[in-house]
């Protein structure tokens, strides 16, 4: 099929992303990964008109017949353009890293599925997206279903009545080009892979149906498990919902409001808490109108007392990795197997926690720290020099939490929910960030709020002066001691103050090594050097007052176009424990040895009733 076909007549413009279908891995879906064609048009060729008048934005239908007919008269059909004879890509899954030629392309990648499906009666249909970076303009049959900005977090529209039996046709539009406005914006640390990176599924559900659903502990309340259940296109067929988690003996029937809502608070005594030394996960299922929706969920308080994080009424000390999200092959991770191999790593570490910069990773990271004992850390990529005096920006940026906060809330192993990482001081960066954290509490008020700031220092003396910090219940902040200033040899004489009498974590220090080189203790990008780095800089960290935690800079060499230092970065990050190609450096031990002391300092019996 032609270009022209998909995209030239696709009229009909529907809305924005829809309300979020979450739990997706239990539901009843049929998926379209696998192999897609897909058209690169570095010149968006088939979006817009040689006068730049976009194609499907035309007002109306005699806009479209006209430039349908102005195209046949003009002989200008883009000929040049055809799916079905364009190469194909896997998906879910980058196009740097699976197509040598567009290793740094940014710009536009059209991509199209085609595929039968049977809506069953009384049935509908949505199409859901696990992440695609950055922009996506999606498409099914010639008709527009809507746009979603954002390279890391899901969306999904309806398509119940678009479907047809035989011979669909779903077009995406993915245009991961870097821009000011754009969250994250045009000067990142990490790599900038365009694509459908995440599963793209298509979700059968009935005319009224459980679309969300929050389960968790009352905030200060460690035996009664609290939230809510949203009832999709309630019509009072049904009356209640009910919730079941057997083991507890719970099963609570509540009736739903006429917003299609049920709100409830169930007290039981017998909870056992989840913890790193024992994830308990509990089954449970919510039920209304024959819909069955199952979950594993765990259930503990996190909070901060004393200038202390209190896992389950009990100081705890996070011991942690920062993670980014790449395979073994160099592209976006994308796999369970990925998920277990990069936290795997960090158990092997000794690690209780691990922050996932510097955005949303995959649903599969979270599910699995659920399952092995991981606290998190999530973030959104308010990264740097964000445009905080846009509306607009804003805007992406809230969504961007909403949909993170949405997707995760039911994770117990989520504990942070992080709104910004080392953005410059400003009183419009302050009130951007001020209320994203406003917007986080009235999701959930049951989680920390963080952000990953910057610190001042003063020859020997370093501290935390932001105000935002008055928005937040952790004060984290980077510093790279030994590597971007500082003298090593003075580790242990710095002093550190901060004005908050809040916990404090040191979201990353760190510095480079190239795997395998090796030199003295003061020699550059060894091995030596880096262990001797994490050496003075824990016995640094250990004195500062409150200290409750670090995530070191990072857990395995990623990819990055800043660091081009020829046989050493090679286009790489060096400041990974472990090299790209898996191999742990001097450095992982060091850590790996200051977390089993701290463990044995911290042992809290947290999984007890």
């Amino acid at each position: 099929m032609k270009l022209l076909k998909h995209i030239l007549l696709l009229f009909p413009l529907f809305s924005f992303s829809q309300e979020l279908i979450t739990n997706i891995p239990n539901r009843e879906t049929t998926s379209l990964n696998g192999k897609w064609n897909y058209i690169v048009d570095q010149y968006e060729t088939g979006y817009y008109s040689f006068h730049q008048d976009a194609f499907d934005q035309q007002k109306g239908l005699q806009k479209s017949a006209y430039y349908s007919n102005y195209h046949a008269q003009n002989k200008q059909e883009l000929v040049e353009y055809d799916f079905d004879k364009s190469p194909t890509m896997t998906i879910p899954g980058d196009w740097n890293s699976q197509k040598e030629n567009l290793f740094y392309y940014e710009g536009t990648v059209w991509f199209k599925k085609s595929f039968d499906y049977d809506l069953k009666e009384n049935k509908r249909l949505f199409v859901y997206f696990g992440a695609v970076n950055y922009k996506a303009e999606v498409y099914l049959n010639g008709i527009k279903l809507g746009v979603h900005e954002g390279g890391f977090t899901p969306f999904n529209f309806e398509v119940s009545s678009i479907i047809k039996d035989k011979d669909n046709f779903l077009v995406v539009k993915v245009d991961d080009t870097r821009r000011k406005e754009a969250v994250p914006t045009t000067n990142t640390d990490w790599f900038n892979y365009g694509g459908i990176t995440r599963d793209v599924l298509l979700i059968e559900e009935p005319k009224t149906y459980i679309q969300d659903y929050f389960i968790q502990l009352k905030k200060g309340d460690k035996n009664t498990i609290s939230g809510f259940v949203i009832i999709n296109n309630f019509d009072k067929s049904a009356e209640f919902v009910t919730v079941k988690i057997p083991e507890l003996k719970i099963n609570y029937k509540g009736k739903i409001d006429f917003d299609g809502k049920v709100s409830f608070e169930i007290i039981n005594k017998k909870i056992q808490y989840w913890s790193p030394e024992s994830p308990k996960l509990y089954d449970v299922s919510v039920e209304y109108n024959n819909q069955i929706l199952k979950d594993n969920i765990g259930f503990r308080t996190i909070e901060t007392s004393d200038a202390k994080v209190v896992l389950n009424g009990k100081p705890v000390f996070l011991r942690g990795i920062s993670i980014h999200e790449e395979n073994d092959k160099g592209g976006r991770a994308k796999s369970e197997t990925d998920a277990v191999r990069l936290l795997t790593w960090a158990k092997e570490l000794g690690c209780n926690y691990v922050r996932l910069a510097h955005y949303p990773h995959n649903e599969n990271m979270v599910r699995l720290a659920d399952k092995i004992g991981l606290m998190v850390w999530e973030e959104i990529p308010v990264y740097w020099t964000v445009d905080f005096t846009s509306l607009d920006t804003y805007k992406n940026a809230e969504n961007q939490l909403v949909e993170m906060i949405t997707r995760d809330k039911n994770r117990c192993s989520t504990i942070i929910w992080s709104i910004a990482n080392e953005t410059p001081i400003s009183d419009v960066r302050n009130a951007f960030i001020g209320n994203l954290a406003i917007k986080a509490r009235s999701l959930d008020n049951a989680r920390l709020i963080s952000a990953a700031l910057l610190t001042k220092s003063n020859g020997l003396d370093s501290f935390v002066d932001d105000a935002i910090a008055e928005n937040l219940d952790i004060v984290a902040f980077n510093e790279y001691l030994g590597w971007y200033g500082g003298n090593l040899v003075d580790a242990e004489k710095i002093q550190w103050t901060s004005k908050y009498n809040k916990p404090v974590v040191v979201s990353e220090f760190g510095g480079g090594a190239k795997q395998g080189l090796h030199g003295e203790k003061m020699d550059r990008w060894t091995e030596e050097f880096q262990e001797y780095l994490y050496i003075q800089n824990l016995k640094m960290i250990d004195k500062i007052p409150n200290i409750s935690g670090i995530s070191p800079w990072i857990l395995v060499d990623f990819r990055s176009p800043r660091r081009l230092l020829p046989e050493i970065q090679d286009g790489y990050n060096r400041k990974g424990l472990i090299s790209n190609e898996g191999n742990k450096k001097k450095a992982f031990f060091v850590l790996k040895d200051f977390y089993e002391k701290k463990s044995k300092r911290f042992t809290p019996k947290s999984a007890s009733k």
